[in-house]
């Protein structure tokens, strides 16, 4: 497999580099699709040799990380005795790491916890007269499971058009080394709170289709917002320890996926977290 790492999706980017010239989305996916109608043809020795292969750029990334580590641990080990600053620094990290955890755990199992009773005291509530509010309790959880794989494509969207655009001004903090347990990026974790507390509070002071509607769809945001946390804060950006969320598959492919994003080879893509490696054709991870 190693011999077959030299594609043409590599060849394409590192012509692009020498040249000088910026690889857009529209010329990537020119280059997926290509490949795509010719291994369509059937021919085996296309399908061995024209594999677009992301392995060596993910394994590139993860080489740099752990040479990082590694010097970073050299380091301290060689200069704490000659440099008190380097213990001061690597105890401010993992303070920084530390208070971070502190923030997600407690926010989780607040929200969770609200969420719970909410979900809990809305229906009690309304069946205490004898009525069971069976349409409406259907509608609630149907559109929580929608809203969650609705604000995937949401955040898909976002990032690409505003967060990489317009709102790069505050995304770039996201991109840059960290200095502190918090970042300006997460004001967008912040701002999408607003309208699931909006769409909660009306659902549960509210009865009726619409209002379960519009609780259903504050619960699914709430989820898919811790969801988001835990995987792209602790999974990929190791803000936090997750614990055995790290040895799902599914969710090693998706941080893989958005180390590619990170890496910027190939034009930023994919832009989405759970459903990033499907943005990819042919995805292969470890």
């Amino acid at each position: 497999m190693a011999s077959s790492s030299n594609t043409v999706m590599y060849q394409f980017v590192r012509n692009s580099a020498s040249t000088g010239k910026p690889i857009s989305i529209a010329a990537c996916f020119s280059v997926l699709n290509r490949e795509a109608k010719l291994q369509g043809k059937g021919s085996h020795v296309l399908r061995k040799k024209n594999v677009v292969n992301v392995r060596m750029v993910l394994q590139q990334r993860k080489n740099q990380e752990n040479e990082k580590e590694l010097v970073n641990e050299v380091n301290s080990d060689v200069m704490k005795d000659f440099n008190p600053k380097v213990e001061e620094r690597a105890a401010k990290k993992k303070l920084e790491r530390t208070t971070y955890l502190l923030a997600a755990m407690l926010s989780s199992l607040g929200i969770s916890s609200v969420a719970i009773m909410a979900v809990y005291y809305r229906f009690a509530g309304q069946m205490e007269g004898g009525e069971f509010p069976l349409l409406e309790m259907v509608c609630t959880f149907a559109l929580s499971v929608g809203a969650a794989v609705g604000m995937e494509y949401w955040a898909r969207w976002a990032h690409r058009a505003l967060w990489h655009a317009s709102l790069w001004h505050m995304h770039k903090s996201h991109h840059r080394a960290r200095e502190g347990a918090f970042e300006l990026n997460d004001v967008f974790a912040v701002i999408n709170a607003v309208p699931a507390i909006a769409l909660l509070s009306y659902g549960f002071f509210n009865s009726g289709i619409v209002p379960g509607l519009c609780f259903g769809a504050g619960l699914g945001i709430t989820g898919f917002g811790m969801a988001y946390m835990f995987v792209h804060d602790g999974l990929v950006h190791r803000r936090f320890p997750v614990g055995p969320i790290a040895n799902v598959p599914n969710l090693r492919r998706v941080a893989a996926a958005h180390q590619l994003h990170h890496a910027d080879k190939f034009g930023g893509i994919p832009y989405g977290l759970f459903l990033g490696p499907q943005a990819i054709p042919f995805f292969i991870c470890y």
